[in-house]
């Protein structure tokens, strides 16, 4: 339809050319035929000025409009992305969340069953002492069940990986007897030369043994890793402690070929392992200096590169004072292995002043954390967080906290509380020798392995009053992790 502006703007048009032909005709004296044609001439200019302008107007009109959509399009389009965004947040948190419950609801379900065992035992304990005051009679007590056996050694053929380990009673606290004739007693008063040799000749002639001890689940104590620890045997087959040799290693530059063979025994243990159950994890430990060399260093990362295959169940432990001291080198040394897929632990930990964000981009996926210091009451006022939240956090960053030195039950009610899901300490077992390859399953361990055994204080290392192992096999013991860094 057409406007009133545009008539309006057609009819003056007329009138300015019949004016203008007008007056030409009356003023200027030229004859009505030249009058007529002029005033035509200046309608037509007129009509293709107004046509132009109006092209003209609308192309700006038309672009402003185009723009404005383009605006409008692009701002749905961020609208559109915030939602998705969003979206995948909310099924990120479901997701989360229903695992998290999972985990929980298989916990608990876990401490019922327990439960249930303790409460049927209290039930037949209690029926028995009725029945005892009932008949007016004195019957003699039942024996209290026989302790579970620690100085067998560990046959990795028949591994009970999956069985719950029975908790064991903490050791008691009661003075040990004098040493033995082969008891190491006189290992306090080496110097650092007579040690120095001592440590060469036992790294030359294969005289470091491993040790392995477990790592369970809460509550349910299922083994799920094992921690290797080292025995160092001198030239009398008597072992020294690990704090008598790893400060005079690392000064020395052993600890480097320590290291190196370490991994070999952790490989070869893991690989045992792993024929009778695919979900078990070796723990080695790695020295800081030998992080830092890089002639040492790249030795260990060949080897690894070839067993690659075991990054997911050979995990790498340091102490918590070597990930803070990293340097330039050893960060580029730890990102290799952490590409080549191995996983770190932290162990040593003196404080929970944790960063888990920084700690999970750099490959770590477990924390040790000694139980006295989870349940230690000051810890809630001078570290940034409440121990009993700890492990939910360090949880949402993929790390999981496992409660070490662990040697009471009082301990692990305390600590199902704060959501710890794996513990180690002494109250499971003690680090144990392994048992060589093809000895019999049901051959019993050496007398002097019991003793050692049963010697051992609770950081892993020999007590005073500890004896020597007897020589396992070399293809088996040998030299291993430093498991226990004191």
């Amino acid at each position: 339809m057409i406007r009133i502006s545009t008539i309006f703007i057609a009819i003056c048009m007329v009138l300015v050319a019949a004016s203008l032909g007008l007056v030409l005709y009356s003023v200027a004296g030229i004859s009505g035929t030249e009058s007529a044609i002029v005033a035509l001439t200046a309608l037509t200019f007129l009509i293709l000025y107004n046509a132009v302008s109006m092209r003209l107007r609308d192309r700006s009109d038309v672009g402003g409009q185009i723009a404005d959509l383009s605006r409008g399009t692009a701002d749905l389009a961020r609208q559109v992305a915030e939602f998705g965004r969003r979206l995948a947040a909310v099924e990120g948190r479901i997701a989360s969340s229903n695992s998290t419950n999972s985990d929980r609801i298989q916990s608990v379900v876990g401490e019922i069953n327990e439960l249930g065992g303790l409460v049927r035992q209290l039930a037949a304990t209690v029926s028995a002492h009725e029945d005892l005051l009932a008949d007016g009679t004195s019957a003699p007590v039942p024996a209290p069940l026989a302790k579970p056996e620690l100085e067998g050694p560990i046959d990795l053929i028949a591994m009970p990986d999956e069985r719950p380990v029975a908790p064991r009673p903490p050791l008691p606290a009661a003075p040990r007897p004098a040493p033995a004739p082969m008891v190491h007693a006189a290992a306090g008063a080496r110097n650092q030369t007579q040690m120095l040799a001592t440590l060469r000749n036992a790294i030359d002639e294969n005289r470091i043994d491993i040790f392995l001890q477990p790592m369970v689940t809460l509550p349910q104590r299922k083994v799920r890793f094992y921690e290797a620890v080292t025995r160092v045997r001198d030239e009398r087959e008597q072992l020294i402690a690990a704090e008598e040799f790893i400060s005079l290693a690392e000064a020395s530059g052993l600890i480097g070929r320590i290291d190196n063979m370490v991994m070999l025994r952790c490989v070869q243990v893991l690989r045992r392992l792993m024929v009778r159950n695919k979900d078990v994890g070796v723990f080695c430990n790695v020295a800081a200096s030998t992080l830092g060399n890089s002639t040492t260093f790249a030795q260990c990362l060949d080897f690894l590169e070839a067993n690659r295959a075991l990054a997911p169940s050979l995990v790498l432990e340091f102490k918590q004072s070597t990930f803070r001291g990293l340097g330039p080198a050893e960060t580029e040394n730890l990102a290799a292995l952490a590409q080549r897929g191995f996983r770190f632990s932290i162990d040593h930990v003196t404080d929970l002043r944790i960063e888990p964000r920084e700690l999970a981009d750099r490959g770590v996926r477990f924390i040790k954390v000694p139980a006295s210091l989870l349940l230690d009451p000051r810890q809630a006022s001078t570290s940034d967080i409440h121990p009993s939240d700890l492990s939910d956090l360090l949880g949402r960053f993929g790390i999981d906290l496992i409660a070490e030195r662990i040697e009471g039950e009082r301990a692990v009610v305390d600590l199902l509380d704060y959501d710890v899901r794996f513990g180690q300490g002494f109250l499971f077992a003690p680090p144990r020798p392994l048992r060589p390859e093809g000895a019999s399953a049901t051959a019993g361990a050496a007398p002097n392995q019991a003793q050692d055994i049963q010697g051992s204080n609770g950081s892993g290392t020999p007590s005073p009053g500890a004896t020597s192992a007897a020589p396992p096999s070399p293809r088996i013991t040998g030299n291993a992790a430093l498991a226990r860094r004191v």
